[in-house]
Order: structure tokens, then sequence, then C-alpha cells
């Protein structure tokens, strides 16, 4: 994924995130148990552009973390890992055509559009789940999660969240928008 806004982040920036991260990283040990800080430092310093995304997943109150690691790609995988729908995502609908579509009223943004000028991209359903299955998320929130093209066609788009111990998946039209859906989600480094 292209990021739109490739921003370079100061020394101070810089420091200050990946100390957020590693504080992170070993309080939720149960997210990536086999993974050493260290690899995952080496990978980040090495890749500045992926540093100002999860610098942006950061500000945004999304609480990116180390949830996985694919060894044929040898990249770590982080989600969004705060409690609820990320609080400086949320109040948006699906994509630039949903947003293009309202007449009145308006979001700012769009999930989308939003994720694409961070550089990472919406959860899919699997990652989605799991992500459940390492803590309680979204249980007062919902998320937009990536839509199949054929559901998108037909103007909606799909969100999850997690209520009475359960993952559920809902549709809506994609250019609704609510104070409590946002999106989480994923970049790997």
């Amino acid at each position: 994924m292209t990021k739109s806004n490739n921003q370079e982040l100061s020394q101070e920036q810089r420091e200050e995130l990946l100390k957020t991260l590693h504080d992170r990283f070993e309080k939720n040990r149960n997210r990536h148990e086999e993974l050493e800080w260290s690899n995952v430092l080496v990978k980040l310093v090495a890749n500045p552009e992926k540093l100002s995304s999860l610098y942006e997943m950061e500000k945004t109150e999304g609480e990116p973390d180390v949830v996985g690691y694919d060894r044929e790609t040898d990249e770590y995988i982080f989600y969004d890992c705060s409690a609820e729908s990320p609080k400086g995502r949320r109040s948006v609908c699906y994509d630039q055509e949903a947003l293009e579509s309202r007449k009145k009223h308006k979001p700012e943004n769009s999930a989308i559009n939003m994720a694409t000028d961070m550089g990472i991209e919406l959860l899919t359903e699997e990652q989605y789940r799991e992500l459940q299955k390492l803590g309680n998320f979204d249980l007062k929130t919902s998320s937009w999660i990536q839509t199949p093209a054929d559901i998108r066609e037909r103007g909606g788009a799909l969100f999850c969240d997690s209520r009475y111990g359960h993952v559920f998946v809902y549709h809506n039209g994609a250019e609704s928008y609510y104070a409590a859906r946002g999106f989480r989600g994923s970049l790997r480094v």
C-alpha cells in the first residue's frame, strides 16, 4: 500500500514512538509470546516509512502492537489493539465513493481514504477474528473491515464488533457513519 502523506518523523517523535511500542510489546507478551523485541526493533529502524505509519496509528489512538510474524515474508504484523475502535478514526463512512454519494451531513473522511493516507490496510474479517483471540476489543464500538467487491458494488460495506462473547459481522450502507464506528488497521514491517 502506498502512503500518500509520507511524513518523516523527528528524532524525538521516533524515540518516543519506539519507547511506546516497546513498552506495549512488553506489557502484552500474550500477543507475541515467541517474538523478541530486538528483532522487531531492527525491522522498524530499517523501515522509516513503516515507522511513520505506526506513528499515525498511534496518533489516532489505535495502540498498534505486534500480533504475529510471517516467516515466509520475514515481516512482523501489527494491528491496532486499542480496546475500542480508535477514537481518531471514528465517524467515517467506508470509502471515497460512499463519501461522494452523501448529499447532506457528510462525514469528514472515509475509512479507506484514511487508511491509505496512513499507509495501512483495514483488517479483513479473518484478521479481526484473530485479533479477538488476543483480548476483548470493540465491546462498545464497531470497526469497518475490508469488504468483498460484490458487496461493495451493491452499495454495502461490512463491519464487526464483539458482543456476548462472540464476533459479529454486519452490513450497512457504505455511506453510513456513526460516532461509535471507526476502523482498525494492519501493517507489515
